[in-house]
């Protein structure tokens, strides 16, 4: 059975997207820890990052570097925690590789944040990568 991650990416699970590539998809969580808490997934099903195959680890960076501009920008902290939990062990419940980025905010150590609507907050992603996408 196709994870959760894959259906999001199939369509079949509503998710605010703010960033897709051909590989890769960019969604908020929605159980974020802080406000503008992102998920970067590969399109390619895998469970451990290990079995990637390299060419998809590599754009999986990519996505995820482009993804961290627009969150810092969007969310108006330069801060986050970039986090990958690989294996049951490690707390991993969805077996489809997944990193969280995790925006950080002045005076709280976890979580907190400006708060929004996870659609304002989505849109506000999606216009800065946008932005700096085209130069802005």
């Amino acid at each position: 059975m196709a994870s959760v991650f894959t259906q999001i990416v199939r369509g079949e699970i509503p998710a605010e997207k703010v960033y897709e590539t051909r590989s890769e998809l960019a969604f908020l969580d929605i159980h974020p820890k802080s406000p503008g808490h992102t998920l970067v997934v590969p399109k390619l099903e895998v469970a451990s990052f290990v079995d990637l195959p390299p060419e998809a680890a590599a754009s999986l960076m990519t996505t995820l570097q482009t993804v961290a501009k627009g969150v810092t920008q969007a969310m108006g902290t330069a801060h986050y925690n970039l986090v990958l939990n690989n294996g049951a062990r490690a707390g991993q419940v969805v077996f489809h590789v997944h990193f969280h980025l995790i925006p950080r905010y002045e005076g709280f150590a976890r979580g907190g944040g400006p708060s929004a609507p996870l659609a304002e907050i989505a849109e506000s992603i999606r216009s800065a990568i946008a932005a700096l996408q085209s130069g802005g």
